[in-house]
């Protein structure tokens, strides 16, 4: 049987010869860098599956923001608590601004946008607008339920354990599920990948189909 690039050979020969027969092949095989579930080739394809519906792509792009933007946004602020970084407070003219605010200027825009219907774009060929204003709602709105606690008491109590760590949680955690029950079938297919209990290679091929059917339009 040939051996592929992707097969990690181990070759342990018999160094005593004490009749222990010819030497042993220990291999290990890997998926080929293109069957890999971290392979742009690959998620491209998941990604074309499972979102090719605009409603469906929304919601993902959304989330993704959303918990990319939070993530962010609290890492920066840890720095700028701690005094590290290049991240400063905005004090324009000795005014705190809260980052919520341009949390809220993003909604408003975004909804402006929306209700003008603009950035709803369902042409696979031109969903970029589409793309964007899902993603920036969901970075918009980490940037406002990041300090819900601020809106909801009316105090800057950002930094209090009760107020934090419960909020923390459960947004993060409630994205996460949600993202997952969002589409099941595109969870289920990416782990049986990165297990390695389903090749890629009909997912590929699919895709190349796709694009090629796509280029005669």
């Amino acid at each position: 049987m040939p051996e592929f690039p992707w097969e990690a050979t181990r070759r342990r020969g018999d160094a005593g010869g004490g009749g222990r027969g010819p030497g042993i092949v220990a291999s290990m095989s890997l998926p080929p860098p293109s069957r890999s579930l971290l392979s742009p080739k690959v998620l491209g394809a998941l990604y074309r599956k499972h979102l090719s519906d605009p409603r469906q792509e929304r919601l993902f792009l959304g989330n993704v923001g959303f918990i990319a933007a939070f993530a962010t946004v609290r890492g920066i602020t840890h720095s700028i608590r701690a005094g590290r970084g290049p991240f400063r407070n905005v004090t324009p003219g000795g005014r705190h601004i809260h980052h919520m605010t341009f949390g809220i200027l993003g909604l408003l825009l975004t909804g402006y946008a929306w209700n003008a219907q603009v950035g709803l774009g369902t042409d696979p060929g031109r969903r970029w607008g589409s793309r964007a204003s899902a993603a920036s709602y969901g970075v918009a709105s980490a940037l406002t339920l990041d300090e819900f606690a601020l809106w909801l008491n009316l105090q800057d109590d950002y930094w209090t354990k009760e107020g934090r760590e419960s909020i923390d949680a459960v947004v993060i955690f409630g994205s996460l599920l949600f993202l997952a029950l969002m589409n099941r079938d595109l969870v289920r297919e990416a782990t049986l990948i990165a297990s390695g209990r389903r090749d890629a290679c009909e997912l590929l091929e699919r895709n190349a189909g796709w694009r090629s059917r796509r280029r005669h339009k």
